[in-house]
């Protein structure tokens, strides 16, 4: 029996749980917050503060990949 699982394969896995993780974590965060943003105070729940801190990061984190990515190809 072959249980050999493909490199993609477990990418999708270990993304799958760290998104899970991460929409756990904002749910159980309801709270209000205050946050300070430049010269503005914003009062909103910690679980929108949360999630537009995780959804700006997976941005930055594909531009910067995709970056490298098409370098990589124009370098061929």
């Amino acid at each position: 029996m072959n249980l050999e699982v493909p490199v993609a394969r477990w990418k999708i896995i270990i993304a799958a749980l760290l998104l899970a993780a991460a929409i756990v974590v904002v749910l159980q965060n309801t709270e209000e917050v205050d946050a300070k943003i430049l010269f503005v105070t914003l009062t909103m729940p910690r679980s929108v503060l949360l999630g537009a801190t995780f959804l700006s990061g997976a941005c930055a984190g594909l531009l910067v990949a995709s970056r490298f990515l098409g370098k990589k190809a124009s370098a061929k």
